[in-house]
């Protein structure tokens, strides 16, 4: 997997439908050092249906009587609000972002926003009709995993492939996203395109759900860059994905946990995610190039902390070289300790007094 850690600071709904605070959220993560802030894009009557139930945990986090589409109608965020928030982001130098739900939010951010990439939600990893669009319109797309099987993953991979490959006409289905998904071509188009994050689809998740070890199984089976969305509190489960090979991690951010709205709770505040970031890079400093050999800062030491071979009682020249007169100590400035028992049985070439280091004549 890459090296070079992408951090997603995950906005969302966090500004709970207002324009003000999706701007100082896009401040807080330009301030944190997050290279992307994303956003969610969506109208909530093409997102659920008036018979859609909340989640558990927006049944916590929000009213118990509101129903999941009234819910969503206070945290939609305006067209205009989206392109003032994309300069702002232009004007921070951090990248915009968006997670679009439906058709039109989709070709909103394609065509009208002009975005340079889309993240694809993992509660819409088997719509097919919105993966298919996502890949028409040619642009790199994170796709998150969570709740999904292996198969479900190949199965959208190849609705993204014939996207990228296929021409406008050719008949979208099942047997045909088979035959794109196993084409050179559109393997080649994956690999061009798509990062795929692991992800447990529970706010917040714990750490004993994260099994991030499932990000190597997804680089091994699919060649694709994988990171992590997270949503387990605290930094530590991110943080470990990073030093396990993760290219992409994405984290909630949000103001203040105690505001209304589904997400906050399972988010960081501004100190944490500069924290988080300040943390992730010094993983990838750590993580180094993986060729084992002396670092120089650590070159000054070897001649203190190694040993050599010294005489452990006075020996006269001639003399010969056995357990009992020949031992190791500190400094390791003469013969390595590593040569010992070669010199077992050699006649001293010199005459030595206890602690003398032997030298090679």
């Amino acid at each position: 997997m890459n090296s070079s850690t992408l951090i997603i600071a995950e906005a969302g709904v966090n500004h709970n439908g207002d324009p003000a605070l999706a701007l100082q959220l896009t401040d807080a993560a330009a301030d944190a050092k997050a290279d992307v802030v994303k956003f969610q894009t969506f109208r909530s009557e093409a997102l659920a249906s008036t018979a859609a139930p909340k989640a558990d945990y927006q049944l916590r986090t929000t009213g118990a009587q509101e129903s999941q589409l009234d819910m969503l109608r206070k945290l939609e965020l305006s067209h205009d609000a989206h392109r003032t928030v994309k300069e702002r982001c232009r004007e921070r130098q951090i990248r915009f972002l968006s997670t679009p739900f439906d058709m039109g939010s989709l070709h909103f951010l394609t065509r009208d926003l002009g975005v340079d990439g889309l993240k694809i939600a993992s509660s819409d990893l088997v719509t097919a009709p919105l993966l298919l669009a996502a890949a028409r319109a040619n642009l790199p797309v994170i796709l998150s995993t969570g709740m999904a099987r292996m198969e479900e993953i190949e199965t959208a991979l190849g609705i993204m492939a014939f996207g990228y490959t296929a021409a406008e006409t050719a008949q979208p289905g099942r047997e045909a996203f088979k035959r794109a998904y196993a084409a050179t071509a559109g393997q080649a188009a994956l690999k061009a395109h798509i990062t795929l994050l692991h992800c447990t689809s529970e706010y917040p998740s714990t750490a004993e759900d994260a099994n991030l070890r499932a990000m190597e199984t997804m680089h091994k089976a699919f060649g694709l860059p994988v990171g992590l969305s997270d949503h387990t509190p605290g930094t530590t489960v991110a943080i470990a994905a990073v030093a396990l090979g993760a290219c992409v991690i994405e984290k909630h951010l949000t103001l203040d946990k105690s505001l209304p709205g589904p997400d906050h709770g399972a988010s960081l505040d501004p100190m944490e995610f500069a924290e988080l970031v300040k943390a992730i890079r010094m993983v990838e400093t750590a993580l180094g190039d993986g060729d084992k050999r002396p670092r120089p800062s650590e070159m000054k030491n070897k001649s203190v902390a190694r040993k050599s071979l010294v005489a452990m009682s006075p020996i006269a020249k001639g003399e010969i070289l056995t357990s009992t007169n020949l031992g190791t100590l500190r400094p390791g400035s003469g013969i390595s300790a590593l040569n010992y028992f070669d010199w077992l049985g050699r006649p001293a070439t010199r005459n030595y007094a206890i602690g003398d280091v032997i030298h090679e004549d």
